[in-house]
């Protein structure tokens, strides 16, 4: 896990498509939700920890061990816990590190895939973790939600750096640390991943789930729309997206070449200032498009342009294609490989909009394809696409 930063990624071709007038008809949504509540992650209203959405760059040293006449740790000593995470944890994985010496000798890690019973051992994962993935590492939050007990949510992403093609593995979830009251020392460190229902060591679902992420894509390399990866559940990812700029054109079906080429034409200079886009068209696998499907079921496809200009600087476009600037927002995005054919790609939707329902979200009508590849000239086994959903609303609780 990386510190300081939101986990960033980047966005290629987009197909967006609102509801077509024909609705479909979704499975009625659980009053449960996907991902069971987990027995050891609770959350009570009489604890005063602090919570926070930012971390504190200061300098820092953890709180020292308290006297305290109520036989616990609790109180301020907690409270000072809670706000020396805030500024110790975004040093997880930089040249500085996390402070030892806030951490008991016998202090027991475990998470699906790992389990570590002292310092030391501890202090290795996190130095093996550094070497070999490089994480980025954001904390959401910290709070008290026990006597001795705080609770943290997280994101992390990292790429595994002995693998060829370097794949990025996704990892967001809590950590419950529990703290000796007599020491003022975090003597127990327990992940819980959303990816999986369950954080019991050792556990196959957690080692599918790793594996799983390693497979081979091919991805453009190319500026696309950066995103902040908030949650990764075992279907679908939750992203915030800054706003970004498209040339888009109305067409009839994903495949309207037509379209298409009248798009690569704004790109390649047709324009008001004959100016060239620092963008490549699909037929190269690099370009960002979008398709999006009205209440008569039109598509308008779309290519993402630079954030290097703004949307004043940009030519103005031939008749029939136009610029527009895309607000961005929170967005459950599910990916997939092969051809993204139109039932394909209805399919997908339907089946994330059923998930994010069943999560308690609120999905707005339509969706986004995004298409990383030409399908002409990509195998389809390593292909990339991806189904955006915008949501209504989203909090980290």
């Amino acid at each position: 896990m990386s510190v300081g930063q939101m986990a960033t990624s980047n966005l290629p071709a987009l197909v967006s498509r609102s509801t077509p007038r024909r609705k479909w008809q979704l499975p009625a949504a659980p009053t449960t939700f996907f991902s069971p509540p987990r027995k050891n992650l609770r959350s009570h209203q009489k604890f005063k920890g602090a919570v926070r959405l930012s971390m504190v760059d200061l300098e820092t040293s953890p709180p020292s061990p308290k006297q305290d006449t109520t036989g616990g740790g609790g109180g301020g000593g907690m409270g000072e816990l809670v706000d020396f995470l805030y500024r110790d944890l975004p040093h997880l994985f930089d040249d500085k590190g996390i402070d030892r010496t806030a951490y008991d000798a016998a202090v027991k890690f475990r998470d699906p895939i790992t389990r570590h019973d002292d310092l030391n051992s501890y202090l290795l994962n996190i130095a093996t973790l550094k070497l070999l993935f490089r994480p980025q590492f954001d904390l959401h939050w910290a709070k008290q939600t026990g006597p001795s007990e705080i609770t943290t949510r997280w994101s992390m992403v990292m790429r595994f750096l002995l693998l060829p093609w370097q794949p990025q593995l996704v990892f967001t979830g809590t950590s419950v640390m529990s703290v000796n009251p007599e020491t003022n020392k975090f003597i127990r460190h327990v992940d819980y991943w959303d990816s999986i229902v369950s954080s019991e060591f050792f556990l196959i679902e957690g080692l599918i789930d790793v594996i799983r992420q390693l497979r081979y894509y091919k991805m453009p390399h190319l500026e696309m729309p950066s995103y902040h990866i908030l949650k990764r559940t075992a279907s679908y990812q939750v992203r915030k997206y800054g706003p970004f700029s498209v040339v888009e054109r109305d067409g009839d079906s994903l495949a309207g070449s037509g379209v298409f080429n009248d798009l690569a034409g704004y790109i390649f200079g047709k324009n008001s200032a004959s100016q060239r886009m620092a963008v490549t068209p699909p037929v190269d696998g690099n370009t960002q498009a979008s398709s999006s499907v009205d209440e008569k079921s039109e598509i308008s496809i779309q290519f993402v342009l630079s954030s290097a200009k703004s949307m004043k600087s940009l030519p103005t476009p031939n008749e029939g294609v136009k610029l527009r600037e895309v607000e961005g927002g929170i967005a459950g995005v599910s990916s997939f490989s092969g051809k993204p054919t139109e039932s394909i790609v209805k399919e997908k939707e339907k089946s994330l909009r059923c998930r994010l329902i069943r999560n308690g979200l609120k999905p707005k009508p339509g969706c986004l394809l995004a298409l990383y590849n030409d399908p002409d000239v990509t195998c389809e086994h390593i292909m990339r696409n991806e189904v955006l959903i915008w949501l209504e609303e989203f909090s980290l609780d």
